[in-house]
């Protein structure tokens, strides 16, 4: 089995990429629903972030807003927040992989994580995927994906971006880069390029 870990930065297409991944027969889990689910009330890790951050972060019914917590995270207190988090993450997507791994000995299990080599989490997996793409690119996909204005859509994208590496980092812990600023079929061409590359490993793994 091969551990791919796909990454990039704001509104980069990750999920895009993935969903092409998905296509050619990947399996495929989005780190961020594994936060989305520690951070459910009565978990650990829920109480650790209201103990950091404060109940200002909270819906009235008690979940956390995610929305109010990345402002009150970014970009001055993300390495805090990740403290908390990414442990736990880690430990259920390596779960998550090690159940694949158990079923299918050729699978390519996919893991996409937006911070996932400034976490340091390169380590845990044999190819590391970096998506890129133009900032214009990067504020036309947020402002369509959250339905801000061009403007608002500069500053958010800008304001997350602080927080992370460039892309140009980013890509030198890289396998695999992939420029997703041009065509669909661009992207669709490169993703395929390295599906096959993938599958040369698989064989070379078996033999």
């Amino acid at each position: 089995m091969l551990r791919i870990g796909l990454t990039g930065g704001v509104a980069c297409g990750k999920s895009t990429i993935a969903a092409m991944l998905v296509k050619h027969g990947a399996c495929y889990l989005e780190a961020d629903s594994l936060a989305h689910q520690l951070y459910a009330p009565g978990t650990p890790t829920y109480d650790e972030v209201v103990r950091h951050f404060g109940r200002g972060i909270l819906n009235p019914d008690g979940s956390i807003n995610r929305a109010v917590l990345a402002d009150s995270v970014f970009p001055g207190r993300i390495g805090e927040l990740n403290a908390i988090v990414h442990p736990e993450v880690v430990k259920a997507q390596t779960a998550w992989m090690e159940e694949i791994a158990r079923t299918d000995s050729q699978a390519v299990a996919v893991v996409e994580a937006a911070l996932l080599i400034e976490a340091g989490a390169a380590k845990d997996f044999d190819k590391v995927i970096v998506v890129t793409c133009s900032f214009e690119r990067k504020v036309k996909r947020f402002a369509e994906r959250t339905s801000a204005s061009p403007r608002a859509a500069r500053a958010e994208v800008s304001r997350r971006s602080a927080a992370q590496f460039t892309d140009e980092e980013k890509a030198r812990h890289a396998d695999y880069v992939i420029d997703n600023s041009g065509s669909l079929e661009d992207t669709e061409r490169q993703v395929e390029h390295i599906w096959n590359q993938l599958q040369q490993a698989l064989t070379r793994q078996s033999q």
